[in-house]
């Protein structure tokens, strides 16, 4: 064991391990031995040839970290517990959170679905709005800070984040933040505002569909000079969040998306197309067909009529309990791709509810269908909740999966065979 695994800080927070390292210091998975749980501790190193003035810069800069989510409190931003001067450095004691970034997720798994992506923007949205209503300015969104914890999603690291009512840290001709994440006019030399932190949204997002943010080149001065000199490349995988993603990465800030039209803007998306009819309940009228049924009842020996009773729409359109006559269907009402699937999902009406993830906690689809609207899932390994079992037409594995009652919720945990 190394001699800072030994160190216990102000005498309560004991290092256990290193969790990783970056440009400014470590990250130490450590224990609070009063309140008896996991913290991550961060060890902030300062450069060797600092001056006195620098070092003061330094201090303050650290304390302001701690002190902009420490006002915050919301679910969507780490929460910070303590601030400790050891060894003559800072150390910010944190939330433990054990989960992967961003960052990690995209290098592992390559772009991400837009039904995920939208869910991350959303709640990011969220934590921004908590910190913009609060004078506070991130000025360094990005993958490596956007934490994934299961369905949480957490943004971390306010290192150079910029409050209303302190003077500003950044040193005249330093560059600070990370260039493929800047917005346009913080890289000429603006000031940092809120509509800069949605610029980063947007190129995070963007990164988050593609594979790798708009602007990045070899290094950092074709990044820059990319960023100031080309036009934003239009987003291929983005689907119906384009119209968000293009508006976040608007080079004018005063025609950029404001927080309320993002958040319009992602809720159109997520929800889909509306009909003409919006908030209309369809209303239902008794039919009743009689038609004669050419067999004879074995049982009592005589012919037979047969009275058949549905609930017909009084509206145009498909029966929402006829499968074959799904607009969703294919040959026989049986929708596309499920014989290939581990999981297929229909809508047989507009109350089909449905929360697929994968192990590890990757949300992949956390949404209510328009009847006769179909998903399919080939990941070989699922776990799925629909929420009313009666609302859903469900394949797995190629086999479809009997009805339930009405309200009743069906879980799924999934192989691919």
């Amino acid at each position: 064991m190394s001699r800072s695994e030994r160190l216990v800080l102000a005498a309560r927070y004991r290092l256990v391990a290193e969790i990783g390292q970056g440009a400014n210091g470590t990250v130490w998975r450590g224990h609070d031995e009063l309140l008896d749980r996991a913290v991550a501790i961060k060890e902030l190193r300062l450069p060797e040839d600092l001056t006195e003035d620098d070092r003061v810069v330094f201090y303050r800069r650290t304390l302001r970290e701690a002190r902009a989510p420490a006002q915050l409190r919301t679910h969507s931003i780490v929460e910070v517990y303590d601030v400790v001067i050891e060894q003559g450095r800072p150390w910010i004691v944190m939330e433990m959170i054990e989960a992967p970034s961003l960052e990690q997720l995209i290098e592992r798994s390559g772009p991400l679905p837009p039904e995920r992506v939208a869910h991350i923007g959303r709640a990011l949205l969220d934590a921004l709005n908590a910190a913009h209503k609060a004078g506070i300015v991130h000025r360094d969104l990005k993958p490596s800070n956007v934490l994934l914890d299961g369905d949480r999603v957490v943004l971390t690291d306010f290192g150079l984040a910029f409050s209303s009512g302190s003077a500003s840290l950044t040193k005249t001709g330093h560059f600070m933040g990370s260039p493929a994440y800047v917005a346009p006019e913080v890289a000429a030399g603006e000031k940092a505002t809120p509509r800069s932190d949605l610029w980063s949204l947007g190129a995070t997002l963007y990164a988050a569909l593609e594979g790798r943010p708009p602007f990045e080149r070899e290094n950092v001065m074709a990044t820059l000079s990319a960023l100031a000199n080309e036009s934003t490349p239009a987003p291929q995988n983005a689907g119906g969040l384009t119209p968000v993603i293009v508006g976040l990465l608007e080079k004018n800030p005063t025609r950029r998306l404001s927080h309320a039209r993002a958040v319009d803007r992602l809720d159109r998306a997520v929800a889909g197309p509306r009909s003409g009819r919006r908030g209309h309940t369809p209303r239902y009228r008794l039919m009743v067909v009689i038609g004669l049924v050419g067999a004879t009842v074995a049982s009592c020996g005589i012919g037979a009529t047969a009275l058949i009773v549905g609930m017909m729409r009084e509206s145009p359109g498909a029966s929402p309990t006829g499968a074959a006559s799904s607009p969703a269907g294919g040959a026989q009402g049986v929708p596309p791709g499920v014989e290939t699937s581990t999981l297929v999902v229909r809508a047989r009406n507009a109350v089909c509810k449905v929360f697929v993830s994968v192990p590890g906690g990757a949300v992949l689809s956390d949404e209510t269908l328009r009847e006769g609207e179909a998903r399919q899932y080939d990941q070989p390994r699922l776990n799925a909740v629909v929420y009313d079992a009666s609302a859903c037409d469900v394949w797995v594995n190629g086999l479809r999966k009997p009805l339930g009652s009405p309200g009743e919720r069906k879980n799924y945990s999934l192989t691919k065979e």
